[in-house]
C-alpha cells in the first residue's frame, strides 16, 4: 500500500466508532434478552447469556478507552431577530 491507499487515523477512528455503535446494539439486545429470562425464571439461560454481556461490555470499555475523544460541533451562530413594529391606539 502506498501513502494514498493506506487507511489513515480518520478511516480507523471511523471504523472503531462504527463498531462501538454494533457493541452498544449488540448490548441492548442482550440486556433485553436477559432481563426476559430472568422474568420468565429461566436462571440458567440467563447466567450463560450474561456471560456474553460482560465479555461484550469489556470490548466496549476496551474500545472506548482508545478512541479519541470525539470533535465537538462549533455553536450556532447568533441570528438577528426582526423587531416588530409597535401599533399605537
Amino acid at each position: 500500500m502506498d501513502a494514498v491507499t493506506a487507511p489513515g487515523p480518520a478511516d480507523t477512528a471511523a471504523a472503531q466508532r462504527a463498531r462501538l455503535a454494533e457493541l452498544d446494539a449488540a448490548l441492548t439486545r442482550l440486556r433485553e434478552r436477559y432481563d426476559l429470562l430472568m422474568n420468565a425464571f429461566k436462571f440458567d439461560a440467563a447466567k450463560a447469556l450474561h456471560a456474553r454481556i460482560e465479555a461484550a461490555e469489556r470490548e466496549r470499555g476496551a474500545l472506548a478507552r482508545t478512541l479519541p475523544p470525539q470533535p465537538t460541533e462549533p455553536p450556532p451562530a447568533p441570528y438577528a431577530v426582526a423587531a416588530r413594529r409597535r401599533r399605537r391606539r
